[in-house]
């Protein structure tokens, strides 16, 4: 499984998060240690918003712990709100197009699990694109045609009834083939102002997902500090030290919102009458 990384605040330098805790996503890309899979190397990818209207994007096949150019770029890059992930494959390739975060005008994607019985059910749920997003699919990956799919299903005025219509799409595919296999998913949505993440799964299994929140955040020998107060806010895999105190585990099947530095989790369900 995937493990990635969401944060939203005052500006940071992007290796502050990435490499400098001691679990940073950079050592969870070679030893995750909430992750059926502790090795994440099948690429990494890293998305953040800056003076253009559209988010940057830098996506690679190397391994996260063994690209300089990763490492030269993050201790230049200073963002208010970035997303960074690094890959574990499911079982589609392991390419630059494949890798995340995904992104599409404003909006950037990631993901971490997988739609079960991906391969019987791919057909299905890509003749569901509206043509507008079939046309910018550029992978192969159940994640990016998630995306898609939420979309079309009206993301843009109602992101957590876009999630809810698109898993109901595809639990009734996955039904109709039979498909025995669990949805997992936890994953994570940026318009440039908000961050939208899902923890949810068929089989009540689904991956890790905490947040931390402060007025500010830095990293002292290796433990992230956060100042009381509002200011800055953390979604992410897993925790990026073993402080405990401020990490917050999201319980399973919950909707995240994280908007002016305010973290807010809803119970979440998904719609099946809109899948039929």
């Amino acid at each position: 499984m995937c493990r990635w990384l969401a944060y939203s605040g005052v500006p940071v330098s992007v290796d502050t998060l990435l490499f400098q805790p001691h679990n940073s996503l950079i050592r969870q890309s070679l030893s995750a240690q909430r992750s059926i899979v502790p090795t994440n190397g099948d690429g990494f990818g890293l998305g953040w918003y800056a003076d253009l209207p559209h988010p940057g994007l830098f996506r690679d096949t190397m391994p996260a712990w063994n690209d300089a150019n990763l490492r030269s770029l993050a201790e230049q890059i200073r963002s208010s709100l970035f997303f960074a992930h690094v890959r574990a494959s499911t079982g589609t390739a392991t390419t630059r197009l494949n890798c995340h975060p995904f992104r599409y005008g404003r909006l950037l994607f990631m993901h971490n699990g997988k739609i079960g019985g991906y391969a019987l059910v791919r057909r299905e749920l890509e003749h569901r694109l509206k043509p507008e997003y079939y046309l910018n699919r550029e992978g192969s990956t159940d994640s990016e045609l998630f995306f898609y799919l939420l979309l079309g299903n009206g993301f843009a005025r109602d992101p957590m009834g876009a999630f809810q219509r698109t898993i109901g799409e595809v639990l009734t595919a996955m039904e109709a083939e039979g498909v025995d296999e669990p949805f997992r998913m936890a994953a994570a949505v940026a318009d440039g102002d908000r961050i939208l993440a899902l923890r949810w799964s068929s089989d009540r299994k689904s991956p890790s997902m905490f947040f931390g929140t402060g007025s500010d955040v830095w990293i002292e020998q290796g433990d992230v500090r956060f100042s009381e107060g509002l200011g800055c806010a953390l979604v992410l895999s897993e925790p990026l030290d073993e402080v405990s105190g401020h990490w917050h585990e999201v319980p399973e099947a919950s909707f995240v919102v994280v908007e002016n530095a305010t973290v807010t989790v809803r119970p979440f369900a998904p719609s099946l009458r809109a899948a039929a």
